[in-house]
């Protein structure tokens, strides 16, 4: 990479936003040193192809699925090529390093496996039939971590890789994604200290205005691309860079960084996709697609929240009006996002925000209590706390406690999976929504976190057994699901390129069109997010229905006097081919 080069320009001229102008070329230097040595080290990975309609990522722990006597990694490894290759084309392994609190994501080695699952070899293996994800736990690391030893005990360069701030700070503008204090305390061979740490005491904030901590991350960036990743998810990106005065949210120098991380990519291995991890309303989410310079991917956050609330409400209108408002932004070219329903955090709340009234949200989380959810709140600038996130298996969230029969469970679960999927972008499907895992109580009482409730660790016998038995609600569920998976990835119209329309239906029906990026293919996607059967007006569809096939249920549409009758929690695929 020559100083004359775009990418070499791009690089610098980002460098100087961040450190200034006098800064910014000893560090660019650096960059260099670190991008040529990991072209050297590295092989190639031109099998990486664009995104297209076959992909769907499946979420998982690398220990999710546990058998006696051998490396969970090898479980799911195992797990995976017996029985997902014809569904899914990558697997995300959550946090697999070693580890202090969270579940994997307080870190105490970035570049290491954690033991307890495997190494780096059983890493490798899972790319023989799958493409992975990694996480790059990158806002924070774990106390244990042995940079935060260096910073106790005053050593180079680690000792300045952590942000000190003052108590007596005015950090009432900090925006806080819980209700913790934003400052731990900690004592230091210079006595105490207090440091950031946005999310809890034993995760400390890393110090982004310290050029080096840059350094090191642009290092396990490329590192993880060396040791087999396809996509990097960038966790809790947005609180990078903190700034007093600010709100340390989404803050210009973030969005370079990002953006600095894409164009290294692009002179190492520019096939390789940043997936951001937001909460936060739509909007906001949406800005770390930059330009079409930043991440490929951001999660659709508002997805999982409004598809709960309209199936358990049977009210679709506000699904209707978000969808409807996808249709003004314009995706920059390459940009997609990824849809899911549920993933090992809880189902976040703030993409909500402005979107569903008060009351009804307040409506939702009291029935998902009784469901045997948790809510969990953050600390709002004025020091009032408000909900942030419900804790539930999603599988569970659709069990009412007042229907003995449980006869829509499984349906309604269901069609929130079939709608998810039929949604512009590349879908995700956590393990325990694919094996309608129920709420973990006893990893609550266990861990005392909440989010345990969503992180069960599966038996492989034990859930194959269920799987075998054709009466289980796994086996219901995890069967149809494979079908369906298997099926999406059949339709060019289902390309992340592919256009989206959202029909106007009447309130409890949802409808979208679906139209491959070569015109060969429509598919109409018609849903009754109710529990009574409902009429739809031929004239309210497009005339594409005239030639179209049903393809998900593989049977006939009921038409009586000009209305297709859909039957409660029905859903349908209709495919017409140019």
């Amino acid at each position: 990479m020559s100083d004359t080069t775009a990418p070499y320009r791009s690089i610098k001229s980002r460098l100087s936003l961040l450190y200034g102008e006098d800064r910014s070329p000893a560090i660019a230097r650096q960059i260099r040193r670190i991008v040529d040595t990991h072209k050297q080290l590295r092989d190639s990975n031109d099998h990486n192809k664009p995104l297209s309609h076959e992909d769907a990522v499946l979420i998982t722990y690398g220990d999710s699925i546990q058998a006696p006597a051998e490396l969970p990694l090898q479980t799911l490894k195992d797990f995976v090529d017996t029985y997902l290759q014809d569904e899914i084309s990558m697997v995300h392994i959550l946090p697999f390093f070693p580890w202090s609190s969270d579940d994997g994501f307080s870190i105490t080695d970035f570049r290491a496996v954690n033991p307890g699952l495997g190494g780096w070899k059983q890493i490798g293996a899972l790319t023989e039939n799958f493409s992975l994800v990694f996480d790059m736990v990158l806002n924070h690391c774990s106390r244990e971590n042995l940079w935060f030893a260096d910073f106790i005990f005053g050593e180079e360069p680690a000792c300045h890789y952590f942000l000190e701030t003052s108590p007596k700070e005015n950090l009432s503008m900090v925006t806080r994604p819980r209700s913790t204090p934003v400052l731990t305390g900690v004592r230091t061979h210079r006595g105490m200290k207090h440091v950031w740490a946005t999310f809890s005491n034993d995760q400390i904030d890393l110090n982004y205005s310290n050029p080096t901590v840059l350094l090191e991350f642009i290092d396990i960036l490329l590192y993880y691309i060396r040791r087999g990743a396809r996509m990097l998810r960038l966790d809790a990106v947005a609180y990078l860079w903190k700034e007093i005065g600010t709100n340390c949210i989404h803050l210009p120098q973030t969005h370079q960084i990002v953006k600095l991380f894409r164009d290294i990519l692009g002179l190492v291995e520019p096939d390789v996709l940043i997936l951001t991890e937001t909460n936060v309303p739509h909007k906001e989410n949406i800005s770390y697609f930059g330009e079409g310079d930043e991440a490929q991917l951001v999660y659709q956050f508002s997805l999982p929240p409004l598809l709960l609330h309209a199936l358990y409400s049977g009210n679709t209108e506000y699904l209707l009006d978000w969808a409807q408002s996808l249709e003004k932004s314009v995706l920059p070219t390459g940009c997609t996002y990824l849809n899911f329903t549920a993933s090992h955090d809880g189902v976040g709340l703030r993409p909500m925000e402005g979107l569903v009234p008060k009351d009804q949200i307040a409506s939702l989380l009291n029935a998902m209590r009784e469901r045997g959810g948790y809510i969990s709140t953050k600390t709002n600038t004025d020091g009032t706390e408000s909900p942030y996130e419900l804790n539930i298996s999603y599988f569970d969230a659709f069990r009412d406690p007042h229907d003995g029969n449980s006869q829509w469970h499984i349906p309604m679960f269901l069609l929130s999976q079939i709608a998810m999927l039929s949604f512009k972008g590349v879908p995700a499907i956590y393990i325990h929504s694919l094996l309608a895992s129920a709420n973990d109580n006893l990893g609550v009482e266990r861990t005392g976190m909440t989010r345990s409730i969503n992180r069960r660790k599966l038996d492989r016998s034990e859930i194959e057994g269920l799987l075998h038995n054709q009466e289980s609600e796994q086996s219901r569920v995890f069967s149809v699901y494979r079908k369906i998976l298997r099926l999406r990835r059949q339709q060019k119209a289902f390309h992340p390129n592919g256009a989206q329309r959202i029909l106007d239906l009447p309130n409890g029906l949802f409808g979208l069109i679906r139209t491959a990026p070569d015109q060969s293919q429509n598919i109409l996607s018609l849903y009754n997010f109710t529990a009574t059967t409902q009429k739809c007006m031929l004239t309210r569809l497009p005339t594409m229905l005239t030639n179209a096939k049903e393809i998900l249920a593989e049977s006939d549409l009921t038409i009586q006097q000009d209305c297709i009758i859909l039957p409660p929690y029905a859903a349908y695929w209709l495919s017409s081919l140019v």
